[in-house]
């Protein structure tokens, strides 16, 4: 796999060269990036309300919030501590639970999919992934949060009363709020997929859905599972997608101009809007 970079000179130029792109296109992909995060709001919207209604405005500030917040943390582990400041100390446990309920459901849905992808693309194509080409910092943030997670598990945990926590705090999920929150994960994979799939076929790239996916799927699975903060992110997807997809012989500055503009649509813009609600933050009332 190689480290492949792209810079902003070659990311115009291929935006502005012989595309399908045109202004009903751009307002179809970033529509779909709003559904991306609708489904996301009401899945939290959902999961929160199981205990505490709320409404989906509120729903959406504390999760674009939430998102701004945790964008320099490894993975976005930062989350669970954003959302649950919105909350009273007494609900914070419970809120992190339904909030790894609903990451949990996430990874499940990019796993389930993801080995299916990698499964069927391993015996197609003679794959080899190199982890010495991964950038330092992704090792250095590896090791940093293992560490972290060993410390606190030494300090704060006493193994039997949090397994009794976690044995309650899942009994009381229901099995209706299990399938919702697995429907909306589901949902939110395949639109960003497609969205990925359109943005390729907006740069004439001649590749069926079915290829598309079986790449996009390992590439998802791939990415998940390494450690990354906000800015590495679209170089670790971006050198895992170019790797894969150049065994259809794709244009590996295409690619990562689809990978450039998934992030700044789903990444990037949310972030600014989440930017808005992090300033007019306050703790709430214990």
């Amino acid at each position: 796999m190689h480290n492949d970079s792209l810079s902003l000179a070659e990311f115009w130029t291929i935006l502005n060269s012989e595309t399908g792109f045109s202004l009903q296109s751009l307002l179809l992909i970033t529509v779909l990036s709003c559904l991306n995060w609708f489904f996301e709001i009401l899945k939290w919207k959902y999961l929160v309300s199981t205990f505490k209604p709320i409404s989906l405005k509120r729903a959406t500030e504390q999760t674009l919030g939430a998102h701004t917040a945790s964008l320099f943390t490894p993975n976005r582990i930062g989350d669970y501590g954003a959302k649950a400041l919105y909350f009273p100390s007494n609900l914070r446990a419970k809120i992190m639970g339904l909030n790894g309920l609903g990451n949990f459901a996430q990874m499940y849905v990019t796993t389930f999919f993801g080995s299916l992808g990698l499964l069927f693309f391993s015996s197609t194509f003679p794959i080899h992934f190199d982890y010495k080409t991964l950038h330092w910092s992704q090792y250095l943030i590896f090791g940093l949060l293992v560490t972290a997670l060993i410390i606190l598990a030494k300090t704060y945990l006493k193994p039997e009363t949090w397994f009794l926590k976690i044995k309650r705090f899942l009994s009381a999920i229901s099995l209706s709020l299990l399938m919702k929150t697995l429907l909306f994960s589901t949902l939110r994979y395949f639109i960003f997929s497609f969205q990925f799939y359109l943005l390729l076929q907006l740069f004439q790239v001649d590749l069926s859905y079915l290829n598309t996916m079986m790449a996009l799927s390992s590439m998802y699975l791939l990415a998940s599972i390494l450690p990354s903060v906000f800015i590495f992110d679209v170089v670790l997807k971006g050198s895992i997608a170019v790797y894969l997809f150049s065994f259809f012989d794709i244009n590996g500055t295409i690619i990562l101009s689809c990978i450039t503009l998934m992030w700044i649509l789903n990444v990037v813009l949310p972030s600014l809007f989440g930017s808005y609600f992090v300033m007019r933050f306050k703790l709430p009332k214990s």
